[in-house]
């Protein structure tokens, strides 16, 4: 059954991808939510797909997460967020984890994982620089106040 609220970013979900068409993805598939509810988007979420299956490269927009954060499996089981697919869907393609007859979870990510999917996420849109250029404001802002951020 769909969720009936709005998830909040770092929130995982199981999400019904059926309806597209290959090679866009077709099946249901484990994804994170990473933006905030915002204005006039109460429907809407955007979200990054998770894959047990490594890259065949390394590459700036695939993160290895810390954790497995699927209830029923191994923690230590490697998986990846595939930040180059990034979605916009409507919230009714979303449940959380059926753990049980008539139980379900909504894992929380760690903080660190949801930071560096970010991260990935603007080298997937081709903005990767975007994170020097924010780091070089930072510093020069922290220079210039005497402050550390």
């Amino acid at each position: 059954m769909p969720i009936s609220f709005h998830p909040r970013a770092g929130q995982m979900f199981m999400c019904d991808f059926s309806g597209f068409q290959p090679p866009e993805m077709v099946k249901v598939r484990p994804v994170v939510v990473i933006s905030p509810k915002l204005p006039f988007r109460a429907e809407i979420v955007t979200v990054v797909p998770i894959s047990l299956t490594a890259p065949r490269h390394e590459l700036p927009f695939v993160y290895k997460l810390s954790k497995n954060y699927h209830p029923l499996e191994p923690d230590d089981l490697a998986c990846w967020a595939k930040c180059d697919i990034v979605m916009n869907l409507g919230r009714n393609r979303l449940d959380g984890f059926k753990i049980g007859r008539r139980q379900w979870v909504i894992p929380d990510m760690l903080p660190h994982d949801l930071a560096r999917i970010r991260a990935a996420v603007l080298h997937g849109l081709g903005m990767g620089h975007l994170l020097s250029e924010l780091r070089t404001a930072r510093e020069q802002v922290s220079r210039s106040s005497g402050f550390k951020t």
